[in-house]
């Protein structure tokens, strides 16, 4: 009977610690998102406009890229709804082609519509890895628009990179 009790007690607070580093992993993964989108801002106050009118957004506040002839990158991300944080995403890309360095980026994908947004819930979407990324820059937003349901923007952070390839990019999603 005592090995019973010490074996569910132990269970106990092996899930407890495990569920606490997942909750403390996502404030900061928040926060980390929180400070993306104020950056993003501070860089282009039009993209307010895409925070304030789109069904939903993710930020990923760090991209990590990197490749020689082959590439790839990934991040983790925040899923918002109307402004409330609603899951976490994951962002893997991979390259072929002409590339060179690395680089830190922050990416945000912005959804037109509700339907949008939950096909990207639901792991439908995906796209080329660079074609439809705008770089955040100074009024670079007012002509921005979106295509295919959605619209991305992405600000440089650290490092440099040249790149002329072709790939795609897979997202998951999970709730909160």
């Amino acid at each position: 009977m005592k090995k019973i009790t010490f074996l569910i007690a132990a269970l106990t607070l092996i899930s407890t610690t495990a569920t606490f580093a997942q909750s403390k992993k996502q404030r900061q993964l928040i926060l980390d998102a929180q400070k993306a989108q104020k950056t993003l801002l501070d860089s282009d106050q039009g993209l307010q406009q895409f925070f304030d009118d789109s069904a939903g957004y993710v930020i990923f506040p760090n991209v990590g890229k990197g490749g020689l002839f082959i590439g790839g990158a990934s991040g983790r991300g925040i899923v918002y709804k109307d402004g409330e944080a609603i899951g976490m995403a994951g962002l893997k890309k991979l390259n072929f082609g002409l590339q060179a360095g690395g680089q830190a980026i922050i990416e945000v994908i912005f959804f037109e519509t509700e339907v949008d947004l939950d096909r990207f819930k639901e792991g439908d979407m995906q796209f080329s890895a660079e074609a439809s990324a705008v770089a955040v820059k100074s009024g670079v937003s007012v002509n921005a628009k979106y295509k295919d349901g959605v619209a991305v923007f992405a600000l440089p952070k650290a490092g440099l990179m040249a790149d002329a390839s072709v790939g795609g990019q897979r997202f998951t999603y999970e709730d909160f």
